[in-house]
């Protein structure tokens, strides 16, 4: 309670200052003229003083100015200041009345003035009302015919007071309006400011909470916030928590270091945006953690720079949970294999015998098959086993794409026809470039395969090759059950199988795609898909024209 009402005090005992100060000042303004003319007088007509007006009138002025600085003004009294300025109304009124000659009217600005100020409209009215009666009536009682001398006394002069008055009056309200003005916008700021205080604790706050890294910095890259996710993870890999970035970071193969220009850091201070860069900190042999990186450059309202975020995850448990898995997935194919090899081989000797019965030769023929189709899971297994963290072996040679084209259409024929689909080329060879027939085979082979398993009855498949200066492309198109948005995001996914495939009785280990598009990319050139769910589906392969050697 003693803190709340000490701060209610303050306000209250500075504006009571500054009432005091200000009637104190306006009223020493017009002590400190007379006080000038009083000496003035003093040198040039000593006798002055014997005029009882006179004298009077400077006592008065005197003894207002020691009412004004002794008197303890505040807001209750305020209303009684006005005798002030009116009391050294009537003394100027009086020093001039006493000796006409020093011209004392001129000194009526002061208290005008300050009636005017104080008071408002009804001061300033007050004050050129009051001091133009004075004047009137001091004239009148003189009993002397009007002179020319009299007209500046009695017409310029209440006139002169008129426009100051009025200008005073004018002024004051402009700046009571700037005032009140001002005090709006100052509270408007304060309000603004405290809001942004607000958001700022709840921005740290909530950024503190977080389990990922933030790391911000400004336009001149000097790093503006640092969470605690991320300064805790630093001091764990031996950084001191003043430090900003891990002193060694690895690439995603755990064993090379970043180059200093290539780190996301200094990526990011080039004004570079990333996602899922994917780094590793900690020494070999020792604790380890890895990160994925994303980067995000700020701009201005006007497009300007403006500094960006640096955000990382943790995602060591995610990539050795895929190690693992791969590990896994190796090795059980790795040990399917041999068993299965012996399984289709015995079968195909069984197979030779032509004693079996029919009815037995049949079923061993679905075994036969069956053990074929475990084979090719396996070999897809043990593929992208091998291929998860190292890329496939390629032979590059001149070959002609548009008969490796025509080639797997002829292959697919039967199993087309036995789907009831029909197959179409718009094939116009040769068409040479440097590639491994073998993969580019087997991207063909897949992606014709799929559009195949998953058309309707009746549908069609219609492949195309073109060429252009500095590229060539083969489009597979087809009228099957088509993919949505989501099914499109993941279909390069390893062991991402999709909704229809899924429901259908068609067999897959959700590799196929992944491993096709790896093989293309190889190639230096790319797998896109566009695709309606319900009306087809359009897989385009792009090759480079000419093979780019890799330095």
């Amino acid at each position: 309670m003693i803190p709340v009402t000490g701060g209610s005090l303050a306000p209250a005992n500075r504006q009571r200052e500054r009432l005091v100060r200000s009637i104190a000042q306006s009223q020493l303004l017009t002590s400190a003229a007379l006080l000038l003319l009083a000496i003035f007088a003093l040198v040039v007509d000593t006798e002055a003083f014997v005029d009882p007006l006179f004298f009077g009138g400077l006592a008065l002025v005197f003894v207002v100015t020691g009412a004004a600085v002794l008197v303890p003004w505040n807001e209750h009294n305020k209303p009684w200041a006005v005798l002030l300025p009116v009391a050294d109304i009537v003394a100027i009124v009086c020093v001039g009345e006493g000796n006409p000659s020093l011209g004392t009217g001129l000194f009526l600005v002061f208290p005008v003035i300050w009636m005017a100020r104080n008071f408002y409209l009804s001061g300033a009215v007050a004050g050129v009302t009051l001091s133009t009666g004075l004047l009137w009536v001091a004239w009148a009682a003189r009993d002397e015919p009007a002179s020319i001398e009299d007209f500046f006394g009695l017409v310029l002069l209440p006139l002169t007071l008129s426009f100051i008055a009025t200008t005073i009056y004018v002024t004051n309200q402009r700046s009571i309006g700037q005032r009140v003005l001002l005090r709006q916008q100052a509270a408007l700021t304060e309000t603004a400011f405290s809001r942004a205080r607000r958001q700022e604790q709840y921005l740290d706050e909530v950024l503190n909470t977080v389990e990922f890294g933030v790391l911000a910095y400004n336009r001149e890259g000097v790093v503006t916030l640092v969470n605690e996710s991320h300064r805790q993870s630093l001091v764990d890999f031996g950084a001191p928590r003043s430090a900003y970035v891990y002193p060694v970071v690895y690439q995603a193969d755990r064993v090379t270091e970043f180059p200093e220009a290539t780190r996301p850091f200094s990526r990011a201070l080039a004004g570079q945006s990333f996602e899922n860069l994917i780094l590793w900190v900690g020494e070999p042999g020792s604790k380890r953690a890895a990160f994925s990186v994303t980067s995000r450059a700020l701009t201005t309202h006007d497009g300007e720079p403006d500094g960006g975020v640096l955000v990382l995850r943790d995602v060591t448990a995610e990539l050795d949970a895929i190690q693992a898995r791969d590990d896994l997935v190796g090795s059980v194919s790795h040990e399917l294999r041999t068993p299965l090899t012996s399984i289709i081989g015995y079968l195909e000797l069984v197979l030779d015998d032509e004693d079996l019965t029919e009815s037995t030769q049949k079923m061993i023929d679905i075994a036969h098959r069956n053990s074929e189709r475990l084979m090719s899971l396996v070999t897809d297994l043990l593929q992208a086993a091998s291929d998860a963290d190292k890329s496939l072996t390629l032979n590059f040679e001149e070959c002609d794409i548009a008969e490796i084209v025509q080639q797997a259409i002829d292959g697919q024929r039967p199993t087309a026809s036995a789907n009831r689909v029909e197959l179409k080329g718009d094939i116009a060879g040769p068409i040479l470039a440097s590639a491994d027939p073998l993969r580019i085979r087997q991207v063909i082979d897949n992606l014709l395969s799929n559009a195949i398993k998953y058309n309707r009855a009746g549908g069609s498949v219609t492949l195309a090759v073109t060429r252009s200066a500095e590229s060539l492309s083969v489009s597979v198109d087809d009228t099957g059950v088509g993919l949505s948005e989501v099914e499109r995001s993941q279909l390069f996914d390893r062991f991402y199988r999709t909704e229809s495939a899924r429901a259908s009785q068609i067999h897959g280990s959700g590799l196929g795609m992944g491993i096709t598009r790896d093989i293309v990319r190889q190639h230096g050139g790319d797998l896109t898909v566009t695709s309606t769910p319900g009306v087809g589906s359009s897989f385009v392969i792009t090759l480079p024209a000419v093979r780019r050697e890799q330095f």
